[in-house]
């Protein structure tokens, strides 16, 4: 597949997933009264639905990545060589941003608009990393034992991921990154991403050591 043809896949898969998440928690939030709860519900179910979809149409031309970390992965593991790594993260960061003013707009937000959302700290920097480290887990060993599934799998463990983690699982450096210009539910402030995308680094790091581990980089069948 043509290297144009994949970044424009991962462009408008990450796109449509941040429209997704901003969208729907702020739509979530204004149905519910304000519900925080409520919010989340639709904001992890709404998420959950939207990557199934966009993982089951883009996978077959780029492999639907739409997270660096997820591609940082493939690269070390020389599934992607260095051009076309750094495409897509430059593809991701783009369709994220565009993700969240498209977002803004269909709801008559101000277009950019700085995170003021706090998230920092020592627990939320746990979560952002086990949030990534089972993500990651799920993508490679899914591919290694049910490749078919992995639609399925990463869509249900990112809504579970919603629930579990404190952080509320943005798992995605490129989702933090453009999730800090928009006051939205979804937000975060700018001085928070930087924890946040080493969390998440080092959790695919670690998923990745501990897929080596199990031996599930190999050929041989799992016993």
């Amino acid at each position: 597949m043509p290297l144009s043809r994949r970044l424009l896949a991962e462009f408008v898969g990450t796109a449509l997933l941040l429209a997704t998440v901003v969208g729907s928690g702020t739509m979530g939030l204004d149905l519910s009264g304000g519900n925080r709860g409520v919010a989340l519900l639709a904001n992890a179910g709404a998420t959950a639905g939207m990557l199934y979809v966009l993982i089951v149409l883009f996978s077959p031309i780029s492999g639907a990545h739409m997270n660096p970390a997820v591609s940082l992965v493939f690269r070390l593991r020389r599934e992607l060589d260095n051009r076309a790594f750094a495409g897509y993260v430059l593809a991701q960061v783009a369709g994220a941003t565009a993700g969240v003013v498209l977002a803004h707009l269909m709801f008559g937000l101000d277009v950019v608009q700085w995170g003021d959302h706090a998230r920092t700290g020592a627990s939320q920097w746990l979560s952002e990393g086990v949030a990534t480290f089972g993500l990651v887990l799920t993508i490679l060993l899914g591919l290694r034992h049910r490749a078919e599934a992995i639609p399925a799998l990463v869509a249900a463990y990112i809504f579970g991921a919603y629930w579990f983690t404190a952080s509320t699982s943005f798992a995605n450096p490129a989702v933090t990154l453009a999730r800090s210009i928009t006051r939205t539910f979804a937000g975060i402030r700018p001085a928070d991403v930087p924890g946040f995308v080493m969390a998440q680094l080092a959790g695919a790091l670690l998923a990745m050591a501990v897929v080596r581990a199990l031996g599930a980089n190999n050929d041989e069948p799992a016993q």
